[in-house]
């Protein structure tokens, strides 16, 4: 995903909380004041397209029926993913997820790694729920899930320590990275080896430590079927996409393993880590 500063000041009340929700004057107002802001979406180079007041508006609108849902969850800390990007040649509905938790004064913060745009380097970001359905999204869409109420309290205490945070962040990024390798890491996969971090603080410090524990906790990644052009093309032409760290065995029958937000969703359920995943569709009149 291209990166845009952390947090607009001047609209920092609209995009951190979204915790109202939006009628037509505010909603028109949160535009205004992001028309100026380049879209970005996890995963993808940076296009240059400026967001339309329409695109913003159903954003925010999504962002705000969102936090009404998950303070109705009354959940500490969710898994919540958005459909920035249209994954349904690969059998996939979600694009990119975070962790969201929720601050002393009730707001919500999502913290997840984005790709700089057009590069294969990625950084941890901590935005409100209004920056992250910013993006031109392919469905105005949100999915959680409550994770258990013990897993909730240790990811709550390191979402909000930066140092525990970042600990897993690898900056080398590639968007279908190996699920279990360490040359690259991308968004999803450095959401669940933070995870293991939070469950085990004191057997992972790194993530080949985090890739053990979850292997042996059951997770398994998803699997992307892509010919040997699609995998020529989209490395000539998209810095953020290496195929190198796959085995060799699996590359060359085109079978990549790596890090998916649906795997991740079946994942927690089946493990009882986190109940059964939540969807939330923006209502045909706000679309």
């Amino acid at each position: 995903m291209c990166t845009r500063p952390l947090i607009f000041q001047s609209a920092r009340a609209a995009a951190a909380g979204a915790r109202r929700p939006l009628t037509a004057t505010t909603a028109a107002a949160a535009a205004l004041l992001f028309l100026a802001v380049t879209p970005a979406q996890a995963g993808q180079d940076c296009t240059g397209h400026k967001p339309t007041a329409r695109t913003i508006e159903r954003g925010m609108r999504l962002a705000a029926q969102t936090a009404q849902a998950l303070d109705a969850s009354g959940a500490q800390v969710v898994l919540l993913a958005r459909a920035g990007q249209d994954l349904t040649r690969y059998g996939l509905r979600w694009s990119h997820l975070g962790w969201a938790w929720r601050l002393p004064d009730g707001r919500w913060r999502v913290a997840h790694k984005l790709n700089d745009c057009g590069s294969a380097e990625g950084h941890l970001w901590h935005q409100g729920l209004g920056e992250f359905f910013l993006d031109d999204l392919w469905r105005h869409e949100a999915v959680w899930a409550v994770p258990a109420p013990q897993v909730q309290q240790r990811l709550h205490a390191l979402l909000q320590d930066d140092a525990r945070t970042r600990a897993l962040q690898h900056r080398p990024y590639s968007m279908v990275s190996y699920a279990w390798g360490t040359r690259y890491q991308q968004s999803n996969q450095w959401a669940v080896e933070t995870l293991a971090a939070a469950l085990q603080p004191q057997q992972i410090a790194t993530r080949a430590q985090a890739q053990q524990w979850l292997r042996a906790q059951g997770y398994v990644p998803g699997t992307l079927t892509l010919g040997p052009l699609t995998r020529l093309g989209a490395r000539l032409t998209r810095a953020h996409v290496a195929f190198d760290d796959h085995p060799p065995a699996q590359r060359h029958a085109g079978r990549i393993e790596t890090v998916t937000v649906d795997s991740v969703l079946q994942w927690l359920q089946r493990s009882g880590l986190a109940g059964a995943p939540q969807m939330l569709r923006l209502q045909d009149a706000d679309l």
